[in-house]
């Protein structure tokens, strides 16, 4: 019974505070495949993987405000970001991030070292996108985790674990205080939905790690 309550409790949760009009991945900006469908490598890229239930393969909490920032700081120009596309289902969440979203985070980062090897990459992710980031991070070898200029994480549930062997002083992670997902728990709050906030601090943080 208990196991049953904690899932419904999640689900509610999550479908509550996620519920809003309906629009299409591109009206929402929740769908970026700018390494996948470019013409060439940009001075940045940043593999971006979303919250449980959020529509695209970015999404809209965190991810676009984030990418809005750094553009403001380098120029659209010089950015590229990747959605990772993954179901972004409540089980993934369960099983501490879904496993084939993990894998391909992790080919991705191999994917733009051997095309565009001279871009700052950044791994980032909000919710279970962060649980992604923690599991790929530990498929990397020695030198992609080298090539990973910088990390970003909102809303972490592995708050508190090493992001595989990169090292800290590349890592961000932005948990509000009050935010239950951060805690290790499985309840989404206000607090986990205000990581747009973050975005500045984020963009320069990565800006900063890069040298741009």
């Amino acid at each position: 019974m208990a196991n049953s309550c904690f899932v419904i409790s999640l689900l509610l949760s999550v479908g509550l505070v996620h519920a809003a009009p309906s629009f299409s991945p591109r009206q929402l900006g929740s769908t970026r495949n700018d390494f996948v469908n470019g013409d060439g490598c940009t001075q940045m890229t940043i593999l971006f993987a979303r919250g449980t239930t959020e529509p695209g393969n970015v999404g809209t909490v965190a991810g676009p405000p984030f990418f809005d920032a750094v553009e403001g700081d380098i120029g659209a120009e010089n950015l590229a970001v990747q959605g990772i596309d993954y179901p972004a289902d409540v089980p993934g969440f369960l099983a501490g991030g879904d496993a084939e979203g993990s894998q391909l985070m992790a080919q991705l980062v191999g994917d733009v070292l051997a095309q565009c090897p001279d871009t700052m990459l950044v791994m980032s992710g909000y919710s279970q996108g962060g649980q992604l980031v923690h599991n790929a991070a530990d498929m990397l070898s020695a030198e992609e985790t080298d090539f990973v200029n910088s990390v970003v994480i909102f809303g972490d549930p592995d708050n508190g674990d090493p992001v595989g062997n990169i090292a800290a002083d590349k890592v961000q992670i932005f948990c509000n205080a009050g935010d239950n997902i951060c805690d290790g728990g499985a309840l989404v709050l206000p607090p986990h939905l205000a990581y747009g906030a973050d975005a500045g601090d984020a963009a320069d943080f990565v800006v900063q790690q890069a040298g741009l």
